[in-house]
């Protein structure tokens, strides 16, 4: 099934929350502090929040306590070319699994890192069921409404948190440093925001989701940053299933893993002209041609999956984007603060990313 979001009781007031935690905790200890911060800890502290909230009802804290909690980011970014590698070679979570190598593996009964939140996650799960069983309307809840195991459930909630916060924060992260260098882009997005009357709104109001989906620009900057910079980048490969298929007369025999290359696929200059390379949101607004466009937005799609696998947190995570650059934005202006070398991105498939260190003012309306 595709999660769409309706099973969470207050879905879109449980992201504004973590929003206003956000931007005032910025406001608070860094930018009226005249302090540089590191936004892509920041980001990613915003989108753990946004995600425990949203599955089973309660933010860990980040934003508010301003620190990696449990050394979870830092542990991480250390595991997780070990985490995708155990993707491309699924034998090698069997092999973990033998005696030998099992107590080198993370535990409930750790006090930080990944085994921390193995323990809340089996903590949480032990809620939802037996004979005082709490019903939620939360991510979680749906999933056991639609029939998880217990076991199921301790291992969605790990899926969650890790798949539903460092994407999400990559996004954020690529698409935000693309606007702070392009003049013609921050421009161009503080008009649109002027017009529609956003910059005098009270400071813990936010734009609601609706509205935001209707200014195309934004709307054009959220695909944009999607597009020059896809959050995960691994094959993600799909089995061919046991009838076999074919692709534009090429034989794909039943047991074949067919992946995609996202970084190749959103640079194509067939797909996306020969300026493919730079961050122009104007190209979604510029296309007449509607089969073009509906070519660029089938090909954009795929950086959520499609189908049956499409990413079941799809519509929560644009909900955040629709919401975060404009209430960052409007409150105040950002400008790296080591131009020379903003900011250190490796891709492991999923992207490490650090030293995105900038410093924030207040705008000026």
């Amino acid at each position: 099934m595709q999660y769409t979001g309706r099973d969470i009781e207050h879905l879109e007031p449980r992201v504004d929350r973590n929003i206003i935690d956000f931007v005032n905790v910025l406001d608070r200890e860094y930018i009226s502090k005249g302090r540089i911060f590191d936004f892509a800890r920041k980001a990613q502290y915003f989108t753990l929040d946004v995600i425990s909230d949203v599955s089973f009802g309660q933010a860990f804290g980040f934003v508010k306590s301003d620190l990696d909690m449990y050394d979870y980011i830092a542990m991480l970014e250390a595991q997780m070319p070990k985490m995708i590698m155990t993707s491309i070679y699924p034998w090698l979570v069997d092999l973990m699994g033998l005696p030998l190598f099992k107590r080198l593996l993370p535990s409930d009964k750790d006090v930080a890192g990944f085994g921390k939140l193995i323990g809340i996650a089996k903590a949480t799960a032990a809620t939802r069921f037996g004979p005082d069983a709490i019903t939620q309307n939360d991510m979680l809840g749906s999933f056991v409404a639609h029939g998880l195991t217990q076991s199921d459930a301790e291992s969605e909630i790990l899926v969650q948190i890790v798949a539903g916060s460092d994407t999400t924060a990559t996004a954020i992260r690529s698409t935000m440093i693309h606007i702070i260098t392009s003049p013609r882009v921050s421009r161009r997005l503080h008009s649109e925001m002027t017009e529609a009357g956003i910059l005098s709104r009270p400071w813990n109001s936010v734009i609601p989701d609706s509205e935001a989906r209707g200014l195309k620009y934004l709307q054009s900057i959220i695909k944009e940053g999607l597009r020059i910079f896809p959050p995960a980048v691994g094959l993600v490969s799909k089995v061919v299933p046991s009838t076999g298929d074919t692709w534009r007369g090429v034989s794909l025999p039943a047991g074949t893993k067919v992946g995609y290359c996202a970084w190749g696929i959103m640079r194509n200059p067939e797909v996306w002209g020969d300026d493919a390379d730079e961050f122009r949101p104007e190209r979604w607004l510029e296309t007449e041609d509607g089969e073009r466009l509906m070519e660029m937005e089938a090909t954009l799609e795929l950086v959520f999956g499609m189908g049956r696998w499409q990413c079941l947190g799809r519509n929560v995570a644009l909900m955040e984007l629709n919401k975060v650059f404009v209430e960052l934005l409007r409150r105040f202006e950002f400008v790296l603060y080591h131009p020379v070398e903003p900011w250190k991105t490796k891709s492991c498939g999923l992207f490490v990313q650090s030293d995105f260190w900038i410093k924030g003012y207040n705008r000026q309306v």
